[in-house]
């Protein structure tokens, strides 16, 4: 299904969410904090383009994702990136080699049985001290904004995508998944279950995305 919307994944997303979706990499990019030197893994990084803000601070980043459809256009657009294919659940890097991993709008799209094992996989491939950040699609905590936003999603999100993208029908999906999506403390539970200690999240947008961090103790 990525691989099918690869081409114009990044337009399509900045149409969707009305230019937001670039907020919102600012702000990962600030949580994560990245310094020269520091080795980074993006994952679900699709075209690498959430990767770009982590190199130009100097760190080492890995952009890694499943599709390699979505990988073959970051490696057009960005040739001197290290992209690697990767499953979330069983990702191929070696135990405590990452400063910082994080990963943004892809937790919701493993299959629902292996989120967890995602999330101890990411605690795995983390240095002792290191951190993660995740950015995902959450629960508005403004009631009328979570009505407006379900609306958006089931109504108008499909036709949207209809007009952008090369696979519309993978939108559709997307809108479904979002509704399914656990609400933030539900998500930040399954990070303290999983091994990450001072589990925390922010809202951003009014709870439309929300930030989760976590820490892998020394």
């Amino acid at each position: 299904m990525f691989d099918d919307v690869a081409e114009r994944y990044d337009l399509t997303n900045d149409v969707l969410s009305l230019g937001q979706d670039r907020v919102w990499r600012k702000e990962v990019a600030r949580a994560v904090d990245a310094r020269p030197a520091q080795k980074v893994l993006d994952l679900a990084a699709g075209t690498a383009t959430s990767s770009l803000p982590f190199a130009r601070t100097g760190a080492y980043v890995v952009p890694c994702d499943f599709s390699l459809g979505m990988l073959r256009v970051g490696k057009k657009n960005h040739p001197w990136l290290p992209l690697t294919a990767g499953d979330a659940t069983k990702l191929p890097f070696k135990d405590d080699t990452f400063d910082a991993v994080t990963i943004s709008f892809g937790l919701r799209n493993v299959q629902s049985t292996g989120i967890d094992t995602a999330l101890r996989e990411l605690y795995r491939v983390t240095k002792p001290g290191g951190r993660v950040v995740i950015c995902e699609f959450s629960h508005p905590t403004w009631s009328p904004l979570r009505t407006v936003y379900t609306e958006y999603l089931m109504r108008a999100l499909p036709p949207v995508a209809r007009a952008v993208s090369s696979n519309p029908e993978a939108y559709v999906y997307l809108a479904e998944s979002i509704r399914a999506w656990p609400d933030q403390p539900a998500l930040a539970e399954r990070l303290t279950e999983a091994g990450w200690s001072k589990v925390a999240w922010r809202n951003l947008t009014g709870g439309i995305v929300a930030l989760h961090r976590g820490f892998k103790q020394s």
